[in-house]
């Protein structure tokens, strides 16, 4: 549990890290093969880790970055599926977990917010042909356990999550890379974390379930980049968090 799974360029699928039995943090990888339906380990991470991000690079290979291992962790390896290899890069300039790590269209990844003992508002970004971390400016609000989703227009959404003043939130912002800053935007409906936020066909973005501070949520919303606005939608028929939507 908590680890993470990320579709490789050739189709199979890394699973690293995560919660294992005996309560024991995993440095564990395998790959998952389609075509004949089976997992096969792969090379161990340096350092083992749960509540991390991995995150498929415009070369192939996969950047993970922090998480939790017996402390919060800056640490970031990269993944060479061709060799099978970890290796390690840049670390991050702020230990976190629970941050959301979003691939951009020039092949930059942005790293937002996450918690180390106290919800995050920095963000940074990591330029794989230089290996090298940077900052960025600022979230408005310090948030984890939020979502970032790449819009068809090249900005980020992050939407909701917790904060240490006032729970769960519902404000959003956007980040515009061409810039480097954030903006707000319109807040969701209803306040929550741990919920699912995924880009649909027509630009549209949903966003589903979550903790909403007085139990679990089963309302979903759809967030409009054309004109920055949010409306409801059917809902959900199981109330969930920290699930998944695709």
């Amino acid at each position: 549990s908590f680890h993470t799974a990320t579709l490789l360029s050739d189709g199979k699928v890394l699973a690293t890290g995560g919660f294992g039995a005996l309560s024991i943090t995993l440095s564990s990888a395998e790959r998952y093969n389609p075509v004949t339906g089976i997992w096969t380990s792969t090379g161990n991470l340096a350092v083992a880790r749960r509540e991390h991000t991995a995150t498929l690079l415009s070369d192939g290979r996969v950047l993970v970055t922090g998480g939790l291992g017996n402390t919060y962790l800056a640490d970031s390896e990269l993944y060479d599926p061709t060799a099978g290899t970890w290796s390690t890069t840049d670390s991050l300039a702020t230990v976190r977990s629970n941050h959301t790590a979003t691939l951009l269209p020039d092949g930059r990844v942005l790293v937002t917010g996450g918690f180390n003992g106290v919800y995050l508002a920095d963000t940074e970004l990591y330029d794989p042909t230089a290996g090298t971390w940077s900052p960025t400016d600022n979230l408005s609000i310090a948030r984890g356990n939020h979502t970032a989703t790449l819009l068809a227009n090249g900005k980020v959404l992050v939407t909701g999550g917790s904060s240490d003043a006032t729970g769960e939130l519902n404000s959003a912002e956007l980040y515009d890379p061409a810039t480097g800053l954030w903006t707000p935007t319109s807040n969701s409906l209803t306040p929550r974390s741990l919920h699912t936020a995924t880009l649909l066909p027509n630009g549209m973005v949903l966003v589903t379930g979550g903790s909403g501070g007085t139990g679990y949520l089963d309302s979903s919303e759809l967030y409009n980049p054309a004109i920055g606005l949010w409306t409801t939608t059917g809902s959900l028929a199981t109330a969930r968090f920290s699930h998944t939507a695709t």
